[in-house]
């Protein structure tokens, strides 16, 4: 396949992952702003480096792989620059999903719950309880063994579910 042609395949295809991309680079920034320009930047790059992706396996998985890198390295760039910082989680945008508001709301919540707990647990959480990911797959994305992600997604899972029973005893 040439490379104009695997390069306009992987773009139709990005498209349908953007949903799930943007979820993942919030886990990631924490930000709504840095997250669009993060799944920007992995998109040209996984258009412009389609020659790199052998066609074996999950797309998104490499997709994600890439994200990752790419927020490494900012987050190393940053680290080099001064007064480079980031906005405060309570000041995103909410996540809304669906038509009723209580569904939204709920959702949105959740969200924040997920993105409140630290990097490493968000980004497990979300790549195997939300988008589907076999243990295997994450710990390949996120560049990390197996047993990590294996203890991450459990100590993320009770993270959430102490969070979710606070939040119901709050509201009662």
């Amino acid at each position: 396949m040439r490379d104009r042609d695997k390069a306009e395949r992987i773009g139709r295809e990005l498209v349908g992952l953007l949903p799930k991309l943007r979820r993942f680079a919030m886990t990631l920034t924490r930000n709504a702003s840095d997250a669009d320009d993060l799944v920007q930047e992995a998109c040209e790059r996984a258009i412009t480096r389609c020659h790199l992706w052998n066609g074996e396996g999950r797309l998104d998985s490499w997709v994600y792989a890439m994200t990752r890198n790419l927020w490494v390295d900012e987050i190393r760039k940053r680290k080099v620059r001064t007064g480079a910082g980031v906005v405060d989680a309570t000041e995103q945008d909410e996540l809304s999903i669906g038509p009723a508001a209580e569904k939204a709301i709920y959702a949105s919540q959740l969200h924040q719950m997920i993105l409140s707990m630290p990097e490493g647990l968000s980004s497990v959480f979300l790549l195997v309880n939300v988008e589907g990911h076999s243990y295997r797959e994450a710990a390949d994305i996120l560049g990390i063994p197996i047993g990590t992600v294996m203890s991450r997604l459990s100590t993320a899972r009770l993270r959430l579910a102490a969070m979710v029973d606070g939040a119901q005893e709050a509201r009662a």
